[in-house]
């Protein structure tokens, strides 16, 4: 080997040397910026509690049970646990699942009377070393729904804290539970409430007019029909709390084409749309109340023709969609009553919109009307590109 080798060979090797110094520093410097071993501690506990959360989010069930011990077991350290609910066991997870059979037995003693117990185990399985079970009730509200088990050698009085307390986090989480069915059962309620007063005035509109065509023009009032199928399938369909506004578009434009074969050329319409807007989440039936609005009660009465725009646009974070007329307007104050619920206003679902908006993304994103009577009238509202949980 040459001078000049030996001097290449010695220069790599300084160079891998003070490349791994620099990693070996990076990673030390990383590891002080994360924080102490105890708030590492943390950041691992609430991070599996994280995990265990949207399993219990969906109510107590075996499905929920199966992905959620693992983490609760994590959480509690503990060699085995269990969920039961009133009538038996939903899941266990952990070692000595030969004791499975008699834990719904152990739990019968904490269903009955709402505190912790603790119970020893007379295991004669060879190699099994649980020998207490620590059992804490899940609540929902002022009912008990299930328990929690932890199996340990020994059930100290640190463990049996510990019990208690997540046993308390999961009861948190299946009151959230119940507040999320109760949630989408208010919404199903809104929604049908909704399609109740939009059917009987559209359909019957849209039946007579298909009805003019079918003499005179077969074709015509057999495409309509198509449309009218297509609509009412989307608008009584029973999946789906929320849609995409390229589904809500799609079923007002054929809303719109079978107005316009009543209305003819006296409904024009102008829709604007970015291409960015197209794929968010929004309440389902959430635009369509409005274009109905914007026909019968804005253009309906009308002796010119009229124009509906409707157009949405990107805005950052947000998507902001305007539904407006050219029509005769409103007063002001029923508009008012109409958005406070009130049924006497006679507006199509005004106020249930409104809500499930404000229910869906906050109160920041409710209607926005401006009218006046002989002025027509313009509906704005704004939707969040992101929101936890909504999801078409």
């Amino acid at each position: 080997m040459t001078h000049v080798d030996s001097f290449r060979t010695a220069l790599v090797v300084i160079v891998v040397i003070a490349a791994a110094g620099l990693v070996l520093a990076w990673i030390a410097r990383r590891r002080r910026d994360f924080g102490s071993r105890s708030e590492r501690a943390t950041f691992r506990t609430l991070h599996t509690a994280s995990l265990a959360a949207p399993p219990l989010r969906q109510g107590l069930t075996p499905a929920a049970s199966d992905k959620a011990l693992r983490y609760l077991r994590a959480l509690l350290g503990a060699p085995a646990v269990a969920l039961t609910d009133l009538d038996g066991v939903l899941g266990w997870d952990g070692r000595g699942d030969h004791h499975r059979p008699s834990t719904y037995d152990l739990a019968v003693d904490t269903i009955t009377s709402g505190s912790t117990h603790v119970d020893r185990i007379n295991c004669r399985h060879s190699g099994c070393s649980l020998r207490d079970v620590i059992t804490a009730p899940l609540t929902v509200g002022d009912q008990i729904v299930g328990t929690l088990q932890v199996y340990v050698a020994g059930a100290s009085a640190g463990v049996v804290r510990a019990t208690d307390e997540v046993a308390r986090w999961v009861s948190g989480q299946l009151e959230l539970a119940e507040v999320d069915e109760s949630r989408a059962r208010l919404m199903e309620a809104e929604v049908r409430a909704l399609r109740a007063q939009i059917s009987p005035h559209f359909i019957y509109n849209s039946l007579s007019a298909i009805a003019s065509y079918i003499r005179t023009d077969p074709e015509r009032a057999r495409e309509l029909l198509v449309e009218f199928a297509d609509f009412t399938r989307y608008s009584f369909r029973r999946h789906g709390e929320f849609t995409t506004l390229a589904e809500e578009l799609r079923s007002i434009e054929r809303y719109l084409v079978l107005e316009k074969a009543r209305f003819g050329e006296r409904l024009q319409v102008t829709l604007r749309v970015a291409p960015e807007a197209l794929p968010v989440a929004l309440p389902f039936l959430s635009l369509q109340p409005l274009v109905e609005n914007a026909v019968r009660h804005g253009l309906e009465g009308k002796p010119t023709p009229g124009r509906i725009t409707i157009v949405a646009e990107d805005h950052g974070a947000d998507v902001s969609i305007v539904v407006e007329d050219d029509g005769v307007g409103e007063d002001p104050e029923k508009v008012r009553r109409a958005l406070a619920g009130d049924a006497t206003a006679d507006s199509i679902g005004l106020g249930n919109v409104d809500e499930r908006l404000r229910s869906a993304f906050g109160d920041d994103y409710g209607l926005v009307i401006e009218t006046a009577l002989g002025a027509g009238t313009k509906v704005t509202l704004r939707v969040p590109k992101y929101a936890p949980g909504v999801h078409p």
